[in-house]
């Protein structure tokens, strides 16, 4: 399975931040859409991704005055991006070696969807339920 596959299951529609939104805004923005990250995006740029974690570790650095900040001085600049045509496998071992829950897709240089350790571990589940399922019927002679 791809990350192409993923994208085709999950809403289209990407929640995105720019570099100037408020952190009140941005955990307004993660609470109300129940999502742990947003892309920051300068137009049509990816310049960074603003996580839960992001937040926690300002606030814990500048206290209550952190809400009052923008997403550009708390952000991940360094984001890891994958490509539509990368393994469910090869996906999640990045993830997990980076120790990051969500992770841009692009192509051709443009953000096409986000995704998440949620939504990697229910493609590999699935696909391993589906080799199950295959198994099966062929010990049974289906």
């Amino acid at each position: 399975m791809t990350v192409a596959a993923i994208l085709r299951h999950k809403n289209a529609e990407t929640v995105t931040v720019t570099p100037e939104t408020l952190l009140v805004d941005v955990a307004t923005l993660l609470s109300q859409r129940r999502i742990g990250a947003a892309p920051v995006m300068e137009g049509d740029t990816l310049v960074g991704i603003i996580s839960e974690r992001d937040l926690v570790h300002c606030l814990a650095r500048h206290g209550a005055h952190a809400l009052d900040l923008t997403a550009s001085q708390a952000m991940t600049r360094a984001v890891q991006t994958t490509r539509p045509e990368a393994t469910v496998v090869d996906t999640m071992a990045a993830m997990t070696a980076g120790r990051f829950r969500h992770m841009p897709v692009m192509l051709d240089g443009r953000m096409i969807g986000v995704i998440s350790i949620g939504d990697v571990v229910k493609a590999r589940l699935d696909e391993q339920a589906n080799e199950v399922d295959n198994l099966r019927a062929y010990v049974a002679g289906s």
